[in-house]
């Protein structure tokens, strides 16, 4: 940065006078667009009483429980207990506790409103209580939602934090490096994350004054991933969310990128040599890095020498010359290597974010906050709000263009004065925050509403609708920014910054413009889009603006599920089925209510919606379902699953939104595990080719995976005298002519076998045959072979168990349903065959450090028994355990292929998809409720109880 921003007199006033001064114009004339003159939003609403109470779904311990809360009838159960357990306040059992969705939206409403009339922004007081009114309906009927911290703080006796997005500095010197992680600390014991760019401290390469040579930032960094692993997020038990960026042309920047990947190394190797490398297990910590999403910032002119195999110079910090000349694309090779490994780092593109920038006098955008969305002057701050687009959704399938107008306008308005009375975690934010006043508004559920009015997701007509969807919201809330100029100001870094900020605005009108419209729809709001933008531009040019920033697409993830949202921020739907909580507690499997409505919109009737909805239940996709025409597809492709939307579908809509947001948009573009290094390069160059301002990929399986236990570690073993040299040589002990087998025929997702197991008379197992396939084929070949190689190692002593911890998890085709009760989903045949193996010859105590349980093991778990005590007879059946690994939805009998059914043991919609694909998701669990959570874009968020892995 060029300057400290943001000096104003009154940044150090009190909440009531902040902004006063400001006051130009008469106030603003609030149009009723929801309410009823003279009826009270919450009179026009049927309430209800009901019991939250939430448990761990792993071990059934309750982890809230609140009872007799009031909610309207129309709100779902996971809506009620996300809200209740997050966002009401008070100790849970005080008198003080809020136990009513009325208290909880009156004490921020109310707020808004006193802080609006304080600081000048309504005409008369009718207006005031219109604003109100209006604000109330909105969020009583999920029509959008503030960020987490306003629920948490405002209206409360604590510190009015209302911004969940931070962006630092730190400068070349050792207080400012101290004073960072002060200053993160101090983020994150207050639940939010933080980003921030460290390219000013110069590199291990380059000397001190004293004479010695610097450590470099990667260092600093081990300090500060310590702390965020020290602190955690908001005193919980997640993670810190936070962001570290480093330029492209720093000296350091090949270490940056690798360090990543070398932990995952480190896992890796710790993992198998038995200490508990397990989300959140004892010994992860030591384990470096981790706190932090790590982003290079890349120049148009490295990413130029990538393309023309050039040179590229990294650039000492204290001078500026260049101290190092190196081949672009081999570190661009690593880049995407280490991402490939363990998906970091993303990329940022700087010329882009700055040739989009507001305030370029005032200093160059330099980080973002931890998903990337935000990306402003350092030491600054966003405050966040989402539109819940499919409430927009009218039943012929059109936008309502009006509506989404009048409640944009409405919701900004609210954000902006938030400002007024904010409280920032450090005075240095809270200066250049009311100098700047950015703000954030987005949306959730495009996916949704894609699919509803029958567009692709990754298609021409579902870009051109999402693109002038985005375009409305950022041209009505600039339109309105520059309207709160005219009444209140506009904001203080604006003078000298006019010029820039007035080109930028006519860049996003020009790219309005520039969008091809495919449909009669998308042409319709593009046209409301481009009058918005004009309107914005007559106005900006009088009064100014009034933010910096306006808009950016966030997570959505805990407000989303609060919204009752099916799909977060700009994500495709995740799975076609999902999994809803039921009144009074439990659980079903049903299909999104988007598919019949898709459906509808396509033409197909009732009895043919039906037919392929019940299709949809039972194999979690659409690849042929009755009478769905295979050009309609593409419609119901998810970010996972059957057909799931390939990843430069994703790039693509990201690139279509992209110039019509003064920020960027949280999403990671997921690759398959079979995705090369070559794959990701092509991605992170497409992205800089397309215009987007960061990107980061994730792909499957490249982290290490959660094991289902941590092996004990044996004791030491007594070494040998070293004046001595003791050779061991293994002995084959060869199994009898004669000896006891047992053959096991199987079934896994169709394709059929047979695995025979010989044991010695004494016992243990010394000999396996694998059939597979026809005989004479190769697969059958390469599977004797194998059954061989095995049956000699076992009989030369490796132990069983160590075959079934290398195989058991493979993942690999087919894969899927089996027919086994005691195995229900195998990933591979391997998978499969070594559970079976275990099942059959592994003491309980082995299986259960392992993780493989027969059916009645797990019965008896489930009924809060010792799973130990269940002895099943060989040649009987076990009807307990039959009933208790039985499908839960009844199957029609002519079916030629039972359809997967959710095991007893799903608890979330990811966990469910993991059981119709009969493979493992690659998602953390959920440290408060146990269950696995669900990407909501480059977070996670958990569905049972709206805790997320990272922003708010």
């Amino acid at each position: 940065m060029t300057e400290a921003v943001g000096t104003s007199p009154d940044a150090t006033g009190s909440r009531s006078q902040r902004g006063a001064k400001k006051r130009q114009g008469k106030g603003l004339t609030i149009e009723r667009v929801w309410t009823t003159d003279g009826v009270h939003p919450y009179d026009e609403i049927t309430w209800e009483r009901r019991d939250v109470v939430m448990t761990n779904w792993r071990d059934g311990s309750v982890n809230f429980e609140q009872r007799g809360v009031e909610y309207p009838d129309f709100w779902s159960v996971n809506a009620t207990n996300i809200v209740t357990s997050k966002y009401f306040r008070g100790a849970v059992g005080s008198a003080e506790r809020e136990w009513s969705l009325k208290q909880l939206v009156d004490r921020v409403v109310k707020t808004y409103r006193k802080a609006g009339e304080e600081n000048g922004y309504f005409a008369t007081p009718a207006d005031a209580e219109i604003f109100e009114h209006e604000l109330t309906w909105m969020l009583v009927h999920q029509f959008f939602s503030f960020n987490s911290p306003v629920w948490f703080n405002v209206g409360t006796s604590s510190a009015q934090q209302v911004s969940a997005c931070f962006i630092l500095s730190v400068d070349d010197s050792m207080d400012s490096i101290l004073n960072w992680y002060r200053e993160e600390g101090l983020i994150f014991k207050g639940g939010s994350g933080a980003g921030l760019n460290l390219s000013r401290i110069r590199s291990s390469k380059e000397l001190l004054s004293s004479g010695g040579t610097a450590s470099g930032p990667v260092s600093f960094m081990r300090g500060a991933d310590a702390s965020a692993g020290t602190i955690k997020s908001g005193g919980a038990t997640r993670r810190a969310a936070k962001m570290v960026v480093l330029d492209v042309d720093h000296p350091d920047v090949e270490e940056f990128v690798q360090t990543k990947a070398r932990e995952e190394d480190k896992v890796r190797a710790l993992r198998d040599a038995g200490f508990d490398m397990d989300l959140g297990g004892k010994d992860i910590t030591s384990v470096q890095y981790q706190n932090a999403n790590n982003s290079v910032r890349v120049s148009d002119e490295f990413m130029r020498a990538v393309e023309a195999d050039g040179e590229f110079g990294l650039r000492s910090r204290t001078s500026g010359e260049v101290i190092e000349t190196i081949r672009a694309r081999d570190l661009f090779g690593k880049i995407a290597q280490a991402a490939w490994e363990c998906a970091d780092p993303g990329l940022q593109y700087d010329d882009t974010i700055n040739d989009w920038h507001t305030n370029p006098e005032t200093g160059r955008i330099t980080a973002s906050n931890p998903c990337s969305e935000y990306l402003s002057l350092d030491n600054s701050s966003c405050n966040l709000a989402s539109m819940n687009l499919m409430k927009f959704l009218r039943d012929d399938n059109t936008f309502d263009v009006p509506a989404f107008v009048k409640s944009v306008e409405l919701v900004f308005t609210a954000m902006d004065i938030s400002i007024c009375f904010a409280d920032f975690p450090t005075e240095k934010i809270g200066e250049t925050t009311r100098a700047y006043r950015q703000l954030g508004i987005g949306y959730a559920n495009l996916g949704a509403l894609l699919m509803a009015t029958a567009h692709a997701y990754d298609s021409d007509g579902g870009r051109a609708v999402a693109a002038a969807i985005t375009s409305l919201m950022t041209g009505v809330s600039y339109r309105r920014s520059a309207e709160l100029a005219g009444v209140v100001g506009a904001y203080d870094g604006y003078a000298r910054n006019a010029a820039a900020h007035t080109r930028v605005m006519r860049k996003h009108a020009a790219a309005n413009d520039e969008v091809r419209p495919v449909g009669d729809e998308d042409r319709r709001i593009l046209a409301a889009a481009g009058e918005e933008w004009q309107r914005g531009l007559a106005i900006g040019e009088r009064n100014g603006w009034r933010n910096a920033q306006a808009s950016l697409l966030a997570p959505t993830g805990t407000i989303g599920l609060a919204m009752d949202c099916d799909t977060t921020g700009v994500e495709p739907d995740l799975a076609l089925v999902k999994f809803k909580k039921l009144v009074g507690g439990g659980s079903m499997q049903i299909v999104n209510q988007t598919v019949p409505r898709a459906l509808r919109s396509l033409g197909y009737q009732e009895e043919q919606v039906e037919a392929i909805v019940e299709y949809i239940s039972e194999h979690g996709h659409v690849v042929d379902a009755p009478g769905l025409r295979p050009e309609h597809y593409e419609v119901f492709d998810c970010a996972m699953g059957e057909r799931s939307i390939r990843p430069m579908g994703h790039v693509r809509m990201m690139a279509a939104l992209q110039p019509f947001l003064s920020g960027a948009i949280s999403k990671t573009v997921n690759l398959p595990e079979s995705a090369t290094v070559a794959d990701i390069e092509d991605v992170y160059l497409q992205g800089w080719k397309l215009g987007l301002k960061a990107l980061a990929i994730y792909r499957d399986n490249c982290k290490v995976g959660q094991p289902l236990s941590a092996k004990k570690k044996e004791p030491a073993k007594a070494e040998a005298p070293k004046s001595e040299v003791v050779e061991y040589r293994p002995v084959r002990k060869r199994l009898p002519k004669s000896r006891p087998s047992r053959t096991t025929s199987f079934s896994v997702a169709g394709a059929e076998g047979y695995l025979t197991a010989s044991s010695y008379p004494d016992d243990g197992i010394g000999e396996v045959f694998l059939k597979l396939g026809k005989q004479g084929s190769t697969l059958a070949g390469v599977m004797d072979a194998f059954s061989v190689a095995i049956s000699v190692a076992l009989q030369y002593g490796v132990p069983l168990e160590t075959y079934v911890e290398k195989f058991v998890n493979m993942r690999f085709e087919p894969a899927g349903m089996t027919d086994d009760p005691d195995i229900r989903i195998a990933n591979s045949v391997m998978d499969y065959v070594f559970r079976r193996l275990a099942l059959d010859f592994l003491p309980f105590e082995q299986r259960s450090e392992l993780g493989i349980l027969t059916s009645a093991e797990r019965a008896a778990e489930v009924r809060g028994e010792d799973p130990a005590s269940v002895h099943v007879v060989d040649d009987g059946v076990d009807l307990a355990g039959l009933a208790a690994s039985a499908p839960t939805v009844e199957r029609r009998v002519e079916e030629p292929a039972p359809a997967p059914a959710p095991t007893a043991r799903a608890g979330s919609s990811t966990e469910l998809l993991e059981a119709v694909q009969g493979k493992a998701a690659d998602a953390p669990l959920c440290f408060t409720c146990g269950t696995k959570m669900r990407p909501a874009g480059s977070c996670y968020v958990c569905e049972g109880c709206g805790s997320t892995s990272g922003c708010s």
